[in-house]
């Protein structure tokens, strides 16, 4: 047995390993489940009660999308990406713009506050994400999924809370409930580890060359940024449209008991098939997921979606951020988080003209652009080093 093997095995080097997942888990279900995907199950609260307007609820999406792109583009820096103390910032921040929503009824400053829950929220995940797959590189693939099912388990608490809410609450209850459940998971993740600084240059000219393939997995996850965030803001809406208002938060809570095990699963596939494979077929799922919902109405075409749309979403993410590491491209994890925030920001956006006649038409839209990730996903595939031995240099 290797040195390497004997460490990893070893009974306290495993203890270590799940604590770092569980820290992870917990940062990624704050900053994303809870500071990023609350805002969907609130929406309708907000819709019906506090008169926000569809466009405004656009307006809302796109100043947090813009707010996750700064913090991602904040986590490319070394001082603030590999900082705890940045990181635990972040997390308190969150938190607080969270507490704040219901301070005010303008959209101004909701749009201010879901901005800057959009920086903490960029900020945490690349930290996070850089953390999981630096720390457990040499651990079984299936751990940083296990941290990855945490923006699952996030969507399903703050999903569950708010649906709770719903039916004997106010939106503004139910924005200080979700801080409250932010406060309790940024508690436990407060100690994650930060990235390591990177191990010293090879030798001159042996950097790998890998800007071919990694231009086709940005582009990819670009698309998949701006086709996601689309039925990611506005699935529960749309579906609470057309069937009893109940179901829409049912809905979103099925894609958080999805999004749970697919990073699992996903990157466990990841190791019969290669990487981009994995990526198409997950890409081709998740547009037709997006899309029935706007082709068939009902309970069963809602919760089929909520299905499809949580089982890819999670484990997209996971699957691209694991192939940028592969393709050892610099800082591949906060620069496929920038493509991801840019599409984020296009995505309501592109479909705010569509709004006026419903959100199927929107959800269409973000089926096809999904369609043209995965196109890039298939440009991916062609000459695909599968091994990290195989990666060329120069």
């Amino acid at each position: 047995m290797s040195t390497l093997s004997f460490h990893r095995n070893h009974p306290t080097q495993r203890r270590a390993a799940w604590a770092h997942v569980v820290r992870a888990a917990a940062a990624l279900a704050a900053g994303m489940g809870v500071g990023r995907f609350a805002y969907t199950p609130i929406l309708p609260l907000m819709t019906a009660h506090a008169g926000l307007t569809a466009t405004a609820a656009a307006s809302l999406a796109t100043a947090n999308y813009v707010g996750n792109l700064v913090g991602a583009v904040a986590g490319m820096l070394p001082v603030l990406g590999r900082s705890a103390r940045f990181h635990r910032g972040c997390l308190l921040l969150l938190v607080a713009t969270l507490a704040a929503m219901p301070l005010t009824t303008g959209v101004p400053g909701w749009i201010a506050l879901r901005f800057l829950a959009g920086v903490a929220s960029g900020a945490v995940f690349v930290f996070a994400v850089s953390s999981v797959l630096s720390h457990l590189r040499d651990h079984p693939a299936h751990l940083p999924g296990w941290s990855f099912s945490g923006v699952g388990f996030g969507i399903v608490l703050s999903g569950a809370l708010v649906l709770g809410i719903h039916l004997a609450g106010s939106w503004r209850t139910a924005w200080w409930a979700t801080a409250g459940l932010c406060a309790v998971l940024a508690a436990v993740a407060w100690r994650l580890a930060p990235e390591p600084p990177p191990a010293l240059e090879r030798q001159p000219g042996s950097r790998p060359r890998t800007h071919r393939w990694f231009t086709a997995l940005f582009a990819s996850y670009t698309l998949e940024g701006v086709g996601y965030i689309i039925a990611g803001t506005f699935l529960v809406a749309a579906v609470a449209r057309t069937t009893p208002p109940w179901l829409g938060g049912v809905a979103w809570i099925v894609v958080g008991l999805a999004a749970m095990p697919s990073s699992i699963v996903w990157s466990r596939l990841g190791r019969r098939w290669a990487r981009p494979d994995v990526l198409l077929a997950a890409l081709v799922v998740q547009a037709a997921g997006i899309a029935l919902p706007a082709l068939f109405g009902g309970m069963v075409a809602a919760l089929v979606a909520a299905v499809l749309f949580g089982a890819t979403f999670i484990g997209v993410s996971n699957v691209a951020l694991a192939t940028g590491n592969h393709l050892r491209f610099p800082r591949a994890v906060a620069l496929l988080t920038v493509g991801y925030s840019l599409g984020q920001i296009l995505g309501p956006l592109v479909v705010a003209p569509l709004l006026r006649h419903g959100y199927e038409p929107a959800l269409l839209l973000g089926a096809a652009v999904v369609l043209a990730a995965a196109g890039a996903a298939a440009i991916l595939r062609i000459g695909f080093p599968h091994e990290s031995s195989c990666v060329p240099t120069v």
